[in-house]
């Protein structure tokens, strides 16, 4: 089982195995060895030879691959439409590479997202600077759900690299769970926008306006989106609106929630977002001003 990571600077060492494919035929799988731990992750190319922009994204808590070992449709969706908007995207497997299953429906598999999934975020990027297809401080963060708490985590000033390589370039949370962010006087020291789903009674909105309502007085770099009577998964390519139970966290503790695909949020979501993460490869973060909704 893949040991958990206490250091947040981690040095990445090698690539113990590669499965290679064309550019912008599929995922290659890597495995990235930093220290004594192995974090298996996905990798998709656009077409040519680069140097290209990169994303490191984040699962959610359902995992990245499904009950075949395939990545999932969502996630497959997401990486060739930004690769075909010009970036290279690395999903490192946080639980997969732990054993863990999808432990949305059990607190106590649950990875800290302030501390073990923030190390696999920091060697995924740390790999992708080592290779000569990417363009080395040209790399964003992107998460959905628990990746999306994690990469807000990630993006405060005080988890800011202490090595030499180049900080994230900016960052995107999908409908994150920002309760407890809300109450830690978050800021954002790069650009980050969040997408937030109205009607969410999974992660609610509400606390992810408030948590960048108070970091507006100490931070330009945080905007965010909500849209109105979505729930979560809102971007998932074709899932209709259903109820699940059992899951670990919701609004009332009933342990039901709703997820489900908004068109419109869907459309808006992936235009907002390559739109974002494109600008946010020009000037560099402390030049940038993201605009506020």
């Amino acid at each position: 089982m893949f040991s958990r990571v206490v250091a947040a600077a981690v040095a990445v060492i090698a690539i113990l195995t590669t499965t290679p494919a064309p550019a912008g035929s599929g995922p290659e799988a890597v495995e990235i060895l930093h220290g004594e731990n192995v974090l298996r992750a996905d990798l998709y190319r656009p077409e040519g030879d680069g140097p290209f922009p990169a994303v490191v994204a984040l699962h959610g808590c359902d995992g990245l691959h499904g009950a075949n070992g395939q990545i999932t449709p969502f996630y497959r969706d997401w990486a060739e439409r930004l690769n075909k908007a010009g970036f290279v995207v690395l999903y490192p497997d946080s639980y997969g590479a732990r054993e863990l299953g999808a432990p949305c429906r059990n607190r106590a598999v649950l990875l800290r997202s302030n501390r073990e999934r923030i190390a696999d975020a920091t060697a995924a990027r740390a790999w992708l600077q080592t290779q000569p297809f990417i363009k080395a401080d040209r790399i964003s963060l992107l998460g959905w759900s628990s990746g999306g708490v994690t990469a807000l985590w990630a993006v405060r000033p005080s988890a800011a690299p202490h090595e030499a390589k180049p900080d994230f370039r900016s960052a995107v949370a999908l409908y994150p769970g920002c309760t407890r962010l809300e109450i830690t006087a978050w800021s954002a020291r790069i650009p980050t926008l969040i997408l937030a789903a109205g009607a969410d009674d999974w992660s609610p909105a509400k606390a992810c306006e408030q948590m960048v309502a108070g970091a507006r007085g100490r931070s330009a770099h945080a905007s965010i989106v909500v849209y109105p009577g979505a729930y979560h998964d809102f971007d998932h390519p074709n899932r209709p609106v259903q109820t699940r139970t059992g899951n670990a966290f919701s609004v009332d503790n009933s342990g039901k929630v709703h997820t489900g695909t908004n068109p419109a949020a869907r459309a808006d979501a992936i235009r907002r977002v390559t739109q974002f993460l494109s600008r946010s490869q020009g000037a560099a973060p402390d030049e940038q001003h993201s605009e506020r909704e």
